[in-house]
């Protein structure tokens, strides 16, 4: 199972994107609203089906009732908060993490028009911050990186957490690769290939 994408979150969605952009030496492509989320996103293919979704306030939209995801409305500045790992079958992974005592929340779907028109339908766990990934499946849908032009290319994921060992077996349940190294506190940190050159972002 592919990690599916990261997500790279902050208080204003341009600025998060120049900095993405100036980062990974690529401009992002516009992604959609999240109706009803207050938040829009932008997209940068990052090679063999993964993407990094840089996400912020959609100003064109009113402030929502609940909280915006991945802690949004509490950042202070752009970073990488999240990842979601990419599923053919939500609910027996879903069943899976549980039974390895990582239940990841009840499923739910969800569906944006891109600004193009078509529209995207998908299924995920509850979108969370931190160092577990978040599950979806896109079903019928294509997925976002067939309509992106080829960007850098993700080479490692680093989790830095104080609890590697449950990270550790929620990985082999989704056989995902990704470092995972034991710290006092939670971090993201991706490593890119941008031409011949190695950025991190996080």
């Amino acid at each position: 199972m592919p990690i599916d994408h990261l997500v790279y979150a902050g208080p204003d969605l341009d600025v998060a994107a120049a900095l993405a952009s100036s980062l990974l030496g690529v401009e992002s492509h516009a992604g959609g609203q999240h109706v009803g989320r207050g938040t829009r996103n932008r997209l940068v293919d990052l090679g063999s089906g993964t993407y990094l979704e840089i996400i912020g306030p959609d100003v064109d939209q009113p402030e929502p009732i609940e909280p915006r995801p991945f802690g949004i409305d509490e950042l202070k500045g752009p970073r990488l908060v999240a990842w979601a790992a990419g599923v053919d079958d939500i609910d027996a992974a879903d069943a899976a993490l549980a039974r390895a005592g990582a239940r990841s929340g009840a499923v739910e779907s969800m569906q944006r028009r891109t600004d193009d028109g078509a529209l995207l339908q998908w299924r995920l766990t509850p979108p969370r911050s931190g160092v577990m990934p978040f599950l979806i499946e896109w079903g019928a849908t294509v997925h976002p990186t067939a309509s992106l032009p080829q960007g850098p290319t993700l080479l490692e994921l680093r989790i830095e957490t104080a609890t590697p060992g449950l990270v550790r077996r929620v990985l082999r349940t989704l056989r995902i690769d990704a470092d995972v190294a034991e710290a006092s506190s939670d971090r993201l940190a991706a490593r890119i290939l941008v031409g011949g050159t190695t950025v991190v972002l996080e």
